[in-house]
């Protein structure tokens, strides 16, 4: 059963060698952009950014999974040439990319949830939405995925077909029900955006609300869902041909990597102050330049 679910990279440079090599060069160029724009965010959001809110301290635990999804890559083609066979070399890699998605997906859901009661929900969540809440919340995130994951890779490895009813039934929390609460709070506050009553909130911060919303709503569509249509299209007919559960395998683990340079998107509407802190990081100082080059023309003449 635990073939089914997941297929070694073994067997696809094995079968498809073309198509790994191609994989392969996607999944570097992934590394080296998602590290860069997510070490970016990383120090963004927690050295230049005082006020650590709850969307704050969500979308920083994000940048993190997003970083180890980006370092797990590479360790992916290290591990082919060095493990060999290894199995349980390839299940702690597995085991470790497959926790840092689910977290990944269950942090959006928490800052698409904490900008809706903050746009929407202004007084009645005051009191839950406070740094001391969100660590929890976080911590709780990281437990529940780690704790999840390892229950399917066991229950996939250890039991027979009659239990993946019971693997299909995790699968929906990891993803499907964080799905249908990012779809009703994205319908909400987008329903709610005429209210009268909240005419207090600026039409700036509404849209941008709305914005980042849409943008959680299509890196799930582009980045998950393919991999969990595949994985319950298995639940439901183990039988499907090698080949093409294979190919849909793999090319759908490496759009689920894709996240990790999406998600800087989300980042820019976390925030007021993140693209500008951004492009100062890279901006020049052109007026103290100005000035010398004053001050060299004066000494000249």
């Amino acid at each position: 059963l635990f073939s089914k679910f997941i297929h070694p990279d073994t067997e696809l440079y094995i079968e498809f060698y073309s198509l790994w090599i191609a994989l392969m060069v996607v999944n570097a160029i992934i590394f080296l952009v998602g590290v860069v724009l997510n070490s970016l965010a990383l120090y963004v959001f927690c050295f230049r950014t005082k006020t650590k809110t709850t969307s704050v301290i969500y979308t920083i635990n994000l940048i993190v999974t997003d970083l180890l999804v980006g370092f797990s890559l590479p360790v992916r083609i290290i591990m082919f040439y060095s493990a060999g066979d290894c199995l349980n070399c390839s299940l702690v890699h597995i085991f470790g990319y497959f926790v840092n998605m689910y977290c990944s997906i269950l942090f959006l859901t928490c800052i698409c949830v904490d900008r809706y009661l903050a746009i929407v929900q202004v007084e009645a969540s005051r009191r839950w939405r406070n740094p001391t809440c969100a660590k929890g919340i976080c911590v709780f995130i990281w437990i529940f995925a780690t704790v999840v994951t390892f229950s399917i890779l066991t229950m996939a490895i250890q039991f027979a077909a009659c239990c993946v009813s019971k693997i299909l039934v995790l699968m929906v929390c990891e993803y499907f029900f964080p799905l249908i609460i990012i779809i009703f709070f994205t319908t909400r506050i987008m329903c709610a955006l005429s209210k009268p009553s909240l005419m207090h909130q600026s039409r700036e911060r509404r849209m941008r609300a709305v914005q980042l919303l849409i943008t959680v709503l299509i890196i799930f569509m582009i980045c998950f869902t393919p991999f969990h249509v595949r994985q319950v299209a298995i639940s439901i007919n183990p039988d499907m041909p090698h080949d093409v559960s294979l190919l849909v395998y793999h090319v759908t683990v490496t759009l689920s990597s894709l996240n990790s340079c999406m998600d800087p998107i989300v980042y820019c509407f976390v925030t007021n102050n993140f693209q500008s802190t951004m492009k100062n990081i890279f901006r020049k100082t052109e007026p103290e330049q100005t000035s010398v080059d004053i001050l060299g023309v004066n000494k000249n003449s």
